[in-house]
């Protein structure tokens, strides 16, 4: 029994060779000598918890290259003494702000020249792999002999959410290696594969366990590991007239998803493989220059904001989460997502419903919903069962967290705070999921309102990563801070907003699909609009939106807003309250503006003789958008210009690589948008009125 618990740990902690002295001659690296001569080289990016290449780390593996090439030892393991992984890939801080592609490319250059060395020292060089090994540190491992994985290591390489190709050497080390059709998949997705699957397509050349490591360190060096080498199928695509013919089908397959004009890090790739695959010196040499003119487009740097963006919402979630049990009542759309995706992040969440028919379907959905994203089939039942069906509503009394998520109706959600404030433990929260009432209005019932804040989700509640975090006046500091290291913990971003109509996103949202419905009433074809909006780069245009929201939900968000903002709004249709009337109320009834099959708009039958789209169409869709975000920072809802980017980014999934919609008014220019807003309201109303801020907008 005790050797199996001394096993059981021994896979906790690594194997790090002989331990290093206290203080070596190095600030990121640490190196030792085994007794069979085996240089044990441990990266550990000082001051950071995960290791990351920035010019200076190269430049010190640079020197501690050198040192090892005059020692010549037995054999090299480069390993991470991180818990977190290998190495995180390139320090993103450094492409910030570049403008000049040649002072980009000699940068490349020189970390180019670094990883040459390493895949040209005299000895057997291993990399042993734990955790994550992502971009220019995967760039690292495929310049070292022999790469040994640790069971549950993740690969893969980011760099097109970057709007970059990699660019340490990866584009021909990683192509000559794996099947290039493979290679060039993983690269043009960005996805990341576990190690048996990097040890199938021989990427690796071991998978082993971390009480292993010593002896699997030992047969590399020896030559007894059987190394994975290029089969003969590798060579035959990598031929030029191969690549030619699989390059157009790459070319059509990212077109898909990715137009070129918007995103060209794919098809830089494709054509850089395409001219130089099977020509290593070649295709090193274009791959940096392909980087750095990469580098330098609006896309990039647009893209890497959005990364630092991310990072900052992260900040403001903070750490230390308290909550361990949430509570949800109202098992519908919304409300049964919220609580699968707790459960999915390891909380307990208990789900309650007025009728066991809603719960029910929440669990199917959990169910389907688990298999997709859990790759463990013991994981997925264990998701399952943190997920607790609770007709009784009993969960209340234990939760840390409850969620009202109970349909659109004050007195319905007056009614049922009523019934829950004698049974909320203390210092429990409660948050309400609303989009469309006031926290104002919702507070009069309880006899302790600062107990109570707003969780607005977004719709699906597994892609959309933003939750808005509602406060009033007389919310608890304490317990707000509690709700957004509760955001944090389950994987999702906060944006703190004041209550008021609409808060942020639907606010921003609403003008966009209402304006719309008015171009529908101008009898423009509903697929034009629809491209209009993609045309800019949004993922989906406002009718197919509006459908997927529910044209009930639209409405009743519309007329709160009308209600508070008067004519600033598109006037909302008479036809759409019809269509509300008569139950056509999108995806989830099967029809609403478009015909909707296995949760996909037919649009095949819907666009005939639909016209191209105009300049004029993109902007009155898009720049009410900036014009609202814009009037929320101005009175205060949200204080920071770049959290209401990060917000309609990971809210709506406005045109990343715009940058946000107040971003995007940058770049154009105030001056340009308002004139702009002030010529479409002489044209078609003051709803188009610029903003005050404009002025004074930087």
């Amino acid at each position: 029994m005790e050797s199996h618990i001394l096993d059981v740990l021994a896979d906790r902690v690594l194997e790090l060779g002989p331990k290093p002295a206290a203080s070596g001659p190095y600030r990121h690296f640490k190196l030792t000598r085994d007794a069979d001569g085996v240089a044990w080289l441990l990266f550990d990016r000082e001051g950071a918890s995960a290791n990351t290449l920035s010019a200076d780390v190269l430049a010190e593996f640079d020197t501690v290259l050198a040192g090892l090439e005059s020692e010549r030892p037995t054999g090299l393991v480069i390993r991470s003494a991180k818990a977190s992984g290998f190495i995180a890939g390139a320090d993103v801080n450094e492409f910030r702000g570049a403008t000049d592609p040649a002072a980009v490319e000699v940068q490349i250059a020189r970390a180019h020249a670094v990883i040459d060395r390493l895949e040209a020292v005299k000895f057997p060089t291993v990399a042993v792999i734990h955790g994550f090994c992502l971009g220019g540190g995967l760039e690292v491992a495929l310049a070292c002999q022999m790469r040994i994985a640790i069971d549950g290591a993740r690969f893969g390489f980011p760099e097109v959410m970057l709007g970059l190709h990699p660019g340490l050497g990866g584009t021909a080390r990683f192509t000559e290696l794996v099947n290039p059709m493979q290679a060039m998949t993983l690269m043009l997705t960005g996805k990341t594969i576990d190690a048996r699957r990097a040890k199938s397509l021989g990427l690796v050349d071991a998978v082993t366990e971390e009480r292993h490591v010593r002896n699997a360190v030992k047969d590399a060096v020896s030559g007894r590991l059987r190394r994975s080498r290029p089969g003969f199928l590798n060579k035959l695509l990598n031929a030029g007239p191969v690549r030619g013919f699989l390059a157009s089908r790459m070319r059509n397959e990212a077109s898909k998803a990715a137009p070129a004009e918007h995103y060209p890090a794919p098809y830089g790739l494709i054509d850089l493989w395409e001219k130089h695959g099977g020509d290593k010196a070649a295709m090193l040499a274009a791959e940096k220059s392909s980087f750095a003119r990469l580098m330098v487009t609006p896309t990039a740097q647009n893209l890497i904001r959005v990364f630092f963006l991310r990072n900052q919402m992260k900040k403001v979630a903070g750490s230390g989460n308290k909550i361990a049990h949430v509570h949800v009542i109202g098992a519908g759309a919304m409300g049964g997502d919220i609580a699968a995706w707790c459960a999915n992040q390891g909380l307990k969440a208990t789900l309650a419903d007025m009728k066991p028919e809603p719960i029910a379907g929440a669990v199917k959905r959990a169910a389907d919903l688990f298999g997709k994203i859990i790759r463990k089939r013991t994981d997925v039942r264990d998701a399952l069962d943190r997920l607790v069906p609770d007709l009784d509503g009993e969960g209340v009394r234990t939760a840390d967290l409850i969620i009202e998520a109970v349909p659109e109706k004050l007195e319905l959600k007056q009614k049922v705070y009523a019934g829950l404030e004698p049974r909320i433990k203390a210092g429990a929260i409660l948050a309400t999921n609303t989009s469309s009432i006031p926290l104002q209005d919702l507070r009069t019932t309880l006899a302790k309102p600062e107990r109570l804040l707003g969780l607005h989700f977004f719709n699906p509640v597994s892609r959309l990563q933003l939750v808005e975090v509602v406060s009033h006046d007389g919310t608890d500091a304490q317990l707000l801070k509690e709700a957004l290291a509760f955001v944090g913990a389950i994987d999702r971003l906060p944006l703190p907003v004041k209550s008021s109509p609409g808060f942020v996103v639907n606010r921003a949202l609403t003008p966009y699909m209402l304006e719309a419905m008015v171009m529908l009433d101008e009898k423009v074809d509903k697929v034009t609009i629809d491209a209009a909006a993609e045309k800019f780069g949004m993922p989906m245009g406002p009718i197919e939106l509006a459908d997927q929201v529910g044209l009930d939900i639209c409405l009743a968000v519309g007329d709160m807003l009308r209600s508070k903002f008067g004519d600033l709004l598109p006037p909302t249709p008479a036809w759409l309250r019809d269509k509300v009337t008569k139950g056509e109320l999108g995806r989830k009834t099967g029809k609403g503006f478009y015909v909707w099959k296995d949760g996909k708009a037919d649009k095949a039958r819907a666009s005939s003789n639909a016209a191209e789209p105009d300049a004029e169409m993109i902007d009155r869709l898009i720049l009410p958008m900036s014009n609202v975000c814009l009037a929320c920072l101005r009175e205060g809802i949200v204080d920071d210009p770049d959290m209401v980017d990060g917000a309609m980014i990971f809210g709506t999934g406005y045109a990343p690589f715009r940058g946000g919609p107040l971003n995007y008014a940058r770049t154009r220019g105030a001056d340009n948008v308002a004139t702009t807003l002030r010529q479409l309201a002489t044209k078609f109303g003051g709803r188009f009125t610029p903003d005050a801020g404009w002025a004074s907008f930087k």
